[in-house]
């Protein structure tokens, strides 16, 4: 048997949590899969997967053993790059995670210059509005937004976002502009529940303060709820990023801005068994600067577009 190839059959395994997947991801037949699995087991004498209806499972002993394979064959492969000079010409896959709106309007462009500098190299991209474990989806990096917990991951902060509420000037016109936080109670609120509490919207102004809103629509997507408010179904709360197109072009507008929370941190996080790899290394060298780059040129266009709307607004009262 060899050990370094059953040892990547069986990351392959674990990502993918089945054999045919994991074959068809390495090019190995089924059959081949379960032998070297089967093979690395006995060698080891301790089962490391266990098939449960859907999928198959790490065992105890397997999740322990997982993390010694993406180590070793991590420092592998890096030794290897080394001796034949891929290190200066990365190749191969990168695998990244991204929220929808925010990696199809900043990420897909810097994936875009970064295919163009590398042209060995391939991406794959997914785009959710959920947390992502990177080590259980067998994924390189990923944008998060928030903050975030104590782990193994290495972060670099790229900006910040903040949390906005708008509505449509159709609404607004009918049904008022609330004045404070607490006057949400007598509006009609449209919640994205995928960053925050659908019912419970957190304010700061003077100091902070929660309210309670009775969400007529709930919605899992940023496009869903703004597409919602702009039709003049009620008052959304998005992250900055999520609504500009909206408030540039006015079909949304800004209420609350006196009591908008904190800024949130926007960060770049990645594994620290993959950061020796020169995928990883060469992704973040790119990366960094040009989405840090597009957050200020994001945020300076949306002050300079706030500031020409209230001098109109100033200038027709």
């Amino acid at each position: 048997m060899d050990r370094f190839n059953a040892m990547r059959v069986f990351v392959a395994v674990a990502d993918t949590g089945g054999l045919s997947a994991a074959g068809r991801r390495l090019g190995m037949p089924l059959t081949t899969v379960s032998r070297q699995l089967k093979a690395l087991e006995e060698a080891l004498d301790a089962r490391l997967v266990t098939r449960t209806t859907r999928r198959l499972a790490l065992t105890e002993p397997g999740r322990a053993y997982l993390e010694t394979c993406r180590r070793v064959l991590s420092d592998l492969d890096a030794a290897e790059r080394r001796l034949t000079g891929e290190q200066a010409e990365p190749q191969g896959v990168l695998a990244l995670t991204a929220p929808v709106v925010f990696g199809r309007r900043h990420v897909l462009p810097v994936v875009a210059a970064y295919l163009e500098a590398y042209p060995r190299m391939s991406v794959r991209m997914f785009l959710m509005d959920r947390v992502v474990d990177l080590v259980e989806e067998g994924l390189d990096l990923g944008i998060r937004i928030g903050q975030l917990p104590d782990s193994s991951l290495r972060a670099t902060q790229l900006g910040t976002v903040r949390y906005v509420t708008c509505a449509s000037p159709s609404y607004l016109s009918e049904f008022g502009v609330p004045a404070t936080p607490k006057e949400l109670a007598g509006h009609r609120c449209i919640s994205f529940n995928t960053f925050s509490s659908a019912e419970r919207w957190s304010f700061a102004g003077r100091k902070p303060v929660s309210v309670t809103v009775d969400p007529r629509l709930i919605v899992n997507t940023a496009d869903a709820a703004i597409d919602a408010a702009k039709a003049g179904l009620g008052v959304v709360r998005v992250l900055s990023y999520q609504a500009d197109s909206s408030l540039k072009d006015d079909s949304l507008r800004l209420i609350l801005e006196d009591f908008e929370p904190e800024a949130i941190p926007i960060s770049l996080i990645h594994r620290e068994d993959r950061l020796p790899q020169a995928k990883v290394q060469s992704f973040v060298a790119l990366a960094v600067p040009r989405l840090r780059k597009r957050l200020k040129g994001a945020e300076a266009a949306e002050k300079e577009s706030n500031g020409r709307r209230q001098l109109s607004n100033h200038e027709t009262s």
